[in-house]
């Protein structure tokens, strides 16, 4: 009998394996499920060179599948983000910035990078620029708030050359006061050229750090248990430059994140042409399990992109959209290249599908994947034609992040469909779930399936009813399974099942018992890709890869990295060793701290409501002070 590389016994794995729903224990051999069965069943796979881990009764799942996420992009910059995905109040919030701007040398920016909306803080509002103003006089700070606006403060603006001059790209606004002079708030309106082009001047990490800053990102997700990503594409992402970093830690052998990358058109009115190169110098599919080509898009035609800043109207797409899209269409589809296609409103969807009809007539889609991301408001007609034509849906979360301002445009009767999952599985369309990080949402995957199944934003505002909610083994089967279609990967991924690639995560809370609130804070023990242990916290903890140090020194992945509170508060060998004594123990308030005050609601340990104390004159986050002294400031309600 062959013998085992690994076996993980004593859990509760659901494998979503509808011939093997559950297990206890799993055998690997050469990154691949050998065996799925019992505890006695599985031993019988053991050898002298087998590694055992006793799961202590943890839940298993297949590892998470973001189908539409911007990993590559977003590895190039995370070194450089101040992360405030997850903070729950301002209060909080504001303080971070502080201490980075305290840190952070010239002419560096300190910048917060997307995945967190007004609606989570516990004071319900964006920060001012007069506060953004008075904490970093200096030091330029960048603030994007999803794709709508972005905040600037004085010195940024100077960064950047932004003068009463000038003007604004199409579709954006430069806010300016009585006397002309730019303020620091720059808006999408709806169209984001203008916050990508913004942020696209400050500086960049040299090349080495971007390797380092990369791979702390993918360390990230791996906390989250994500071990595959197809990633999107992305404004001011050039091919090939911008995949070197990817391309070389894939030789070193050191991605810890399977990747499926798509290809992003780069010029304006030269899309076609643009395509047409790298069909003749990018082999479909080329790589292999870790990071393999997946075909073109989200972005195929620049006048094709309908913005989904619900703070603006729809957008209506200009005439010409058909012609330019017919035309990298039927290159694609000639050349039998999957693709995908940004698509937030059925009003576009529509015309869209128009195209893709068209050039089916001609010439067949057939087994061809095709998507289309996003559909927050498709309707049941043109679900059905995206079925006719074999295609599937990729959802994300971006309603948990702006379905306030959703509702608030179009009501709550129509939030309540944005978008119709359910519809969409009962039509038997194929359906990928995934975040669309970094920019907009958070790449927690836990919230996205939060959204699904609890049916809140992240602000908690109700979008759904029973009708729309999903099950929490229907939603995750979205993230696993359902997303393996979107990169032709079915066959290898997804579930957890002999032959298949084994790639699963230890959560350390049960997913399917939790209350829903609970959700939002699941995160790995345990994540492993192809048999090999990438990350590893809590019991599991002897098993961790050695820490890889944080580049530059200043980098605010040092002290937070990451989604509130980061997982440096696991211990102290995450921190960089160039890091001073100052900064270490910077690093041990802010730990004590998220202790004491990461509830967003009523105080765990005094009963009392903590958003009180949070809104009111006195130093919550002083926990030296009287009444942190006592456990917590709220502790004086």
């Amino acid at each position: 009998m062959t013998k085992a590389d690994l076996i993980l016994y004593n859990g509760k794995i659901h494998t979503v394996d509808e011939e093997n729903p559950a297990a206890n224990a799993v055998a690997v051999k050469d990154g691949k499920f050998i065996a799925v069965g019992s505890n006695s069943q599985l031993m019988e796979y053991t050898g002298a060179a087998t590694r055992l881990i006793d799961l202590n009764g943890k839940r298993v799942v297949p590892g998470i599948n973001d189908s539409h996420t911007h990993l590559i992009r977003g590895g190039l910059n995370y070194n450089l983000e101040l992360r405030w995905d997850g903070v729950p109040s301002l209060a909080d919030a504001l303080r971070m910035l502080k201490e980075q701007v305290d840190r952070t040398p010239s002419p560096q920016w300190v910048r917060v990078v997307g995945g967190w909306t007004e609606f989570q803080f516990a004071e319900k509002r964006m920060p001012t620029l007069d506060e953004i103003n008075a904490i970093a006089p200096d030091t330029p700070v960048f603030i994007l708030h999803l794709y709508d606006r972005a905040l600037l403060n004085r010195a940024a603006l100077k960064a950047v050359g932004y003068t009463k001059d000038t003007q604004a790209p199409p579709g954006g606004f430069i806010q300016k006061d009585s006397k002309g002079e730019p303020t620091g708030l720059i808006i999408a309106t709806p169209n984001a050229m203008i916050l990508y082009s913004t942020l696209a001047k400050g500086p960049k990490l040299p090349y080495e750090q971007q390797m380092n800053s990369t791979r702390h990102f993918m360390k990230e997700l791996n906390r989250f248990g994500i071990t595959s990503v197809i990633d999107a594409g992305g404004g001011f992402q050039n091919y090939p430059d911008d995949y070197k970093i990817v391309d070389e830690l894939h030789q070193k052998e050191q991605l810890t994140v399977r990747i499926a990358y798509n290809l992003f058109t780069q010029r304006p009115k030269q899309e076609h042409e643009d395509f047409e190169n790298w069909i003749k110098t990018v082999k479909l599919h080329q790589g292999d399990e870790m990071y393999r080509h997946n075909g073109a898009g989200e972005m195929l035609v620049f006048s094709a992109a309908d913005f989904e800043d619900f703070l603006e109207p729809r957008p209506d797409l200009p005439e010409n959209m058909e012609a330019e899209l017919e035309k990298v269409i039927r290159l694609l589809v000639e050349n039998r290249w999957p693709f995908r296609l940004h698509a937030t409103y059925d009003e576009s969807i529509g015309r869209f599908l128009d195209v893709f009809e068209k050039v089916n007539r001609d010439i067949p889609f057939g087994d061809l994947h095709w998507i289309i991301d996003h559909a927050e408001t498709i309707t049941e007609k043109n679900i059905e034609r995206v079925k006719s034509l074999g295609g599937g849906i990729a959802i994300q979360s971006r309603m948990a992040y702006q379905g306030e301002y959703f509702t608030d445009r179009y009501g709550a009767d129509q939030a309540q469909h944005t978008p119709p999952v359910k519809r969409m599985l009962d039509m038997q369309v194929p359906v990928g779930g995934g975040s669309d990080a970094t920019r907009v949402s958070s790449y927690n995957p836990w919230v996205s399936l939060y959204w699904l199944t609890a049916g809140k934003t992240v602000g908690g505002l109700r979008l759904y009813n029973e009708n729309s909610r999903l099950s929490r083994e229907t939603a995750l089967n979205l993230y696993t399974k359902g997303s393996a279609w979107f990169s032709s990967e079915q066959d290898k991924k997804g579930t957890i099942k002999v032959g298949m690639l084994a790639d699963l995560t230890v959560l350390d809370r049960d997913y399917f018992t939790v209350n829903d609130e609970e959700i939002k804070n699941i995160e790995a023990d345990l994540t492993i890709v192809g048999g090999k242990i990438v990350y590893a916290k809590g019991d599991f903890s002897s098993f961790s890869p050695p820490p890889i140090p944080i580049l530059p020194d200043w980098s605010p992945t040092l002290i937070y990295n990451g989604y509130y509170p980061g997982s440096n508060n696991l211990g102290t060998s995450a921190v960089n060793i160039k890091a001073t004594k100052k900064d270490v123990v910077k690093n041990e308030q802010h730990l004590l701290l998220s202790r004491i005050h990461q509830c967003a609601g009523s105080c765990d340990v005094h009963g009392h409501n903590h958003n009180v104390a949070r809104k009111s004159d006195i130093p919550l986050n002083n926990f030296t002070a009287f009444w942190g002294a006592l456990g917590c400031s709220c502790f004086a309600f």
